[in-house]
Formats: C-alpha cells, structure tokens, sequence
C-alpha cells in the first residue's frame, strides 16, 4: 500500500510499542457470508486450520487459530457468516455469533472491497455500536478484504464509507490471498490486545479437535461442484479413525503405528434426490470427493489414510433440533 492509498483513520503500518510489553487475547472475525473471514484466519496463523469455499455459509462453528508472536499471542476466532436465517440452523449461527462477539477483546469486521456497504453490513455495525454501548465493549478494527480485486480509486472510495459505517479504532485494507498487510493487520490487533500473557504452546495453531478437521476437510471437498441449496444441506460426521492390520481384517484395529489408518465419515444431506447428486452415477462424484478429501488428509496426518465415506439421508436436519443435535449444533 502507498501512502496515496490511506485514509484517515487507516493503519500506518507501524510496529506494535517498544518496551517489552506482551499482549495476549482473542480477537472474533465477523461479517457477511464469503467476505474472506476463513481465508484471513489460514494467512494470519500460516496453516489452514479452517475450510474455504466460494459457497456461503461454509463456516458453521466458531473455530480457534492461534498466533504465537515475540510480543503477542493472537486467539482468531473464525465466525459463521452473519445473515437472514431462513432454518433453525441459521439462527443457531447468528446466535454463536452474537455469543463470541461479547467475549472477546477485538472484533475484526471483515468487508471486502470488491462488494459496496450493504444493509447486512449496516447491521453488523448496529449490533457493535450497541455492544459498545454503557460498557466497555471490544475494539473494532474494520479489515477491508480482497483489495487485491479492485484498483485504486475504488479502493479509496470504499474505505471512506467504510469510515463513515461506525467509529473504528482502526481501519486496515488488506488481500489475505496475496499477503498484502497481514503483518501491518497483526501489529494493529496486538496493540489493541490487552496486556496478559502466552495462553497457549508456542507449537498449538488451532483448537479444533482432529476429528473435527478431517470432517471438515471432507465437507470442503464435498461443497465443490454443487449448487442451489445443497451446500447448505451437506453436514458431516466423523465416526472412528482406526488403525487395522493392513493383510487382515479390515475391521480388526491394531496398535497405533502398525497398520493402515482408517477414517471411516459420514455424509448427511436431507433427501434423497441430494444423496444421488453426492453420490453421482456410479459413485463418480464421491470417489472425487474421497480423492480429494484424502489429498487434505493426507497432509493434516502426515501420513497416508483410508477413506471410508458413506452418504445418508437425515431429512430437514436444518430445521430439526433432534437433528441438529446429533449433527453437533
């Protein structure tokens, strides 16, 4: 960025204070379904701990990445896009939304620049003024995303209204995909951290469980190619991952670091016609998505896996609590 490109108000790209000060908290990414939330949290932390897609509302639980710095430790907390809920799922997520953003010590509001300041943006911005309203609330820094998408008189247009949206303590425009500002964006949050030490290991980037990353991974996999409301329908579960004697029983287990390594999934969708659609004809599309999914394994483990994938038919389980719980929201 240039200094042509600031604003008032916007990052200078100065380092965080001198003096030996360390700064630890959490700090919620927020914002509209596919405004970059997940892509920032992998560029921040340096690994992909969460799940991207051009699908929206690929984000469903508030995941954690950790960045360990000299001066600072960074606790991401990885939000569910904020929108009109159309199912019981829905509300669930703007719920755990509305919940992280009262603990944390920073919000980042994510707004792309490629997209003009719309009424669910407004509304973010009305539950963040309100939250800081009579008590102290958490800081804003207002995280204008893909400028790489745009050139710069468009980029300067937007980051005066984005301005003008509420008072932010900062304003950092930063592409997440190319790299540009993720370090000006991380010096900012930690100067508005609180003063507090390392509350994680050095070596630890997410709080997710294992479990939970391989379905995740799956889930990933399985959102490519599919449209209109399937995505929103596709949930997954992991149900074991086992070692098994590889000239044996596929069943039978056998110590750890001995055998094949099986992870055994289950995809659930709410019909039958979506079942097919997962499946495709003759079980084509899901061996593309084991291939696929096995590929992100692979690299997550560090070592090769079998994939064991099943489709099932939960019916509605987006408007059913029963379902949700089972489904684990």
């Amino acid at each position: 960025m240039s200094d042509e490109q600031q604003v008032p108000g916007t990052a200078d790209g100065t380092g965080v204070e001198s003096g030996g000060v360390h700064r630890a908290g959490f700090v919620a990414l927020v914002g509209r379904p596919n405004v970059g939330k997940s892509t920032l949290t992998n560029a921040l932390v340096g690994e992909k701990v969460a799940i991207t897609s051009t699908k929206p509302q690929t984000t469903r639980r508030a995941i954690r990445g950790i960045v360990t710095r000299e001066d600072s430790q960074i606790i991401l907390v990885d939000t569910p896009g904020v929108h009109r809920p159309r199912t019981l799922l829905g509300e669930r997520l703007n719920d755990l939304v509305r919940e992280t953003l009262g603990e944390v010590d920073v919000v980042g509001f994510c707004l792309p620049a490629d997209q003009k300041i719309g009424p669910g943006d407004r509304f973010i911005a009305e539950d963040l003024v309100e939250m800081r309203t009579g008590r102290r609330g958490p800081r804003v820094v207002a995280i204008v995303t893909k400028i790489d998408l745009v050139g710069r008189d468009v980029l300067a247009e937007h980051l005066m209204n984005v301005d003008q949206l509420m008072d932010f303590d900062e304003i950092v425009p930063i592409s997440a995909v190319k790299g540009e500002q993720i370090d000006v964006l991380m010096d900012v949050v930690t100067r508005q951290l609180p003063e507090g030490p390392q509350l994680y290991p050095d070596d630890q980037l997410t709080e997710e469980t294992r479990d939970d990353r391989i379905s995740e991974l799956i889930r990933e996999a399985a959102l490519e190619g599919v449209r209109d409301e399937l995505p929103h329908s596709i949930a997954v579960v992991v149900e074991e991952v086992v070692e098994v004697d590889p000239d044996g029983d596929a069943f039978t287990p056998v110590e750890p670091g001995t055998g094949r390594l099986v992870v055994r999934a289950t995809l659930f969708v709410e019909r039958d016609s979506q079942k097919g659609i997962i499946i495709g004809r003759g079980g084509s599309r899901l061996k593309e998505v084991g291939s696929r999914a096995r590929s992100e394994i692979n690299a997550l483990l560090g070592r090769k896996v079998h994939l064991d994938l099943r489709v099932k038919v939960a019916k509605e389980w987006q408007r059913d609590p029963k379902q949700l719980g089972r489904l684990g929201f």
